[in-house]
């Protein structure tokens, strides 16, 4: 007994200790509450899942708005082709219909082309009928003497007229066209008198000299392929004299030697083999000598610079005398106003030349054009014209020449050399 009161007594003291302790749980929970506030956390996956819905939102309107754009691109697209569409079926519509108005313009050409033909055709047969009618006349009166021959003539002709006007029809308007195509071209004409050169008078004469030729092969080549006879003065003891000369000798044209000589104007170099005024007599006939056995053969020389020794009587004397004891022609190039060579010449009895027109003083088309037709005018005053030019002016006079030789031709005007003039 005292056991179970025991354990009464000691339910009741748990049941009221747990009683207390909870009532004091109870009085503790509400104050916990209100000082600590609950935290959230959000897993990982959670955050990746929202943030992968976030991407694909946005993949989303990417790709409607590039469908959008693109569907709007078609639609102008298909606009601007169906407008080309339309303006091209417009255009062959176009087409179409001046082929369909040149085929009736055609069409109408033939047919009255036709009609026409035809009318000639039944002309002409009419015209051919004509005599059949009038033939039987006069075979009948014939007939009594000679029956035969007559039945082959009356047949012959049905057999060789019919063609015969078909082709003659048919060839007419081809031979119109061809008539047409031969008359346009009288533009030829026109350009031979181009340079508007004066007619040639008292069987004029011209004769061209080329100087300083020895310098270059080159331009020398230019002046041996003129069409006309030249004279070439080739420089002495240059790298090219030899060469030069045999050129010159090979192409046929003339071949004399390009003499220097002292300028009054001493800066003036006139180069190797010159004849200067402090040589003696026997040293001006040596170095002639000299010049002409490298140059030769030769026809003749002219001199190069000179105008100190052209104005020195006797200079002059010795280069004069020297050139007769070798058969060979001076042709004096008047580089002095003041020369003597006249005077020597005509006391020596000694036939010289003299030049009458420098062609390339000036480097240019429009003044050798000028100094050629002061040329032509001498040449119908006497006979004949020396015009001198130069090979340094390979690079337009031969070119030149050659455009005026036709019209030179045509004039009337001749040509030749030095020796030949």
């Amino acid at each position: 007994m005292e056991r179970k009161k025991t354990s009464k007594s000691s339910a009741r003291k748990s049941t009221g200790t747990r009683a207390k302790s909870s009532v004091k749980s109870r009085s503790s929970r509400p104050a916990a509450r209100k000082s600590k506030k609950p935290k959230v956390y959000i897993s990982s996956f959670k955050i990746m899942g929202m943030c992968g819905i976030v991407i694909l939102i946005c993949m989303l309107l990417l790709l409607t708005t590039n469908l959008i754009s693109k569907d709007s691109t078609k639609k102008i697209a298909s606009k601007d082709s169906v407008k080309t569409e339309k303006v091209a079926k417009e255009e062959t519509k176009s087409k179409e219909v001046k082929k369909e108005n040149n085929i009736e313009k055609k069409d109408s050409k033939q047919k009255t082309e036709d009609s026409i033909s035809k009318r000639f055709e039944q002309e002409k047969k009419e015209k051919k009928v004509e005599p059949k009618k009038s033939e039987p006349v006069k075979k009948e009166k014939k007939e009594e003497k000679v029956q035969p021959p007559v039945q082959k003539k009356v047949e012959e002709p049905k057999k060789v007229v019919p063609p015969v006007v078909e082709k003659t029809t048919e060839k007419q308007p081809e031979k119109i066209v061809e008539k047409k195509e031969t008359v346009e071209k009288p533009k030829p004409v026109k350009q031979e008198n181009k340079f508007n050169l004066p007619k040639a008078k008292n069987n004029a004469n011209l004769v061209f000299v080329f100087d300083d030729g020895g310098q270059n092969l080159y331009d020398l080549q230019k002046f041996l392929e003129l069409p006309f006879p030249i004279t070439i003065a080739v420089l002495p003891k240059l790298k090219y004299s030899a060469e030069s000369a045999k050129r010159v000798r090979n192409s046929g044209h003339e071949l004399i030697l390009h003499q220097p000589m002292q300028a009054i104007n001493r800066s003036v170099n006139p180069g190797p083999g010159a004849i200067t005024p402090e040589m003696t007599e026997e040293e001006v006939r040596k170095m002639l000598l000299s010049n002409i056995n490298e140059i030769g053969p030769i026809a003749g020389m002219n001199n190069h610079e000179g105008s100190a020794i052209t104005a020195d009587i006797a200079k002059m004397e010795v280069i004069l005398k020297t050139a007769s004891d070798c058969g060979i022609f001076f042709l004096d190039s008047r580089t002095n106003v003041k020369t003597v060579v006249p005077l020597v010449a005509k006391e020596m009895g000694y036939n010289y030349y003299e030049r009458n027109i420098f062609l390339d003083n000036e480097k240019t088309r429009e003044n050798a054009l000028m100094e050629l037709k002061k040329g032509l005018d001498i040449a119908n005053k006497k006979g004949s014209a020396v015009m001198i030019g130069h090979v340094w002016s390979a690079d337009f006079l031969p070119a030149f020449l050659k455009e005026l030789y036709p019209e030179l031709v045509k004039n009337g005007y001749k040509f030749s050399v030095v020796s030949e003039s």
